[in-house]
């Protein structure tokens, strides 16, 4: 029998790497008066779902898919949550 999961992925530079985007973003809140905001980082989210016989797979699958293609594990951090939701 196989079930199946929604995956919630959250892909974020890491910490080393600059953000041009966040910058800018933070930019433009410090100009519309919002000062208190010291740091703004940029990212992804990612839904999908997927079919798999456990949850064991299913977290394997969606590992090997954000490390090959959701997200460049060179400049990227990723984590998900996987939630079983009714086949």
């Amino acid at each position: 029998m196989n079930y199946k999961y929604l995956a919630k992925i959250f892909v974020t530079l890491r910490p080393s790497v600059l953000d041009p985007a966040g910058v800018a973003v933070q930019s433009g809140l410090k100009q519309m008066g919002y000062d208190t905001v010291d740091q703004v980082r940029i990212g992804k989210y990612i839904e999908l779902t997927i079919v798999a016989p456990d949850e064991n797979k299913a977290r394997e699958d969606i590992n090997k898919m954000c490390h090959e293609m959701l997200a460049n594990p060179v400049i990227e951090n990723y984590r998900f949550e996987l939630i079983n939701i009714e086949s």
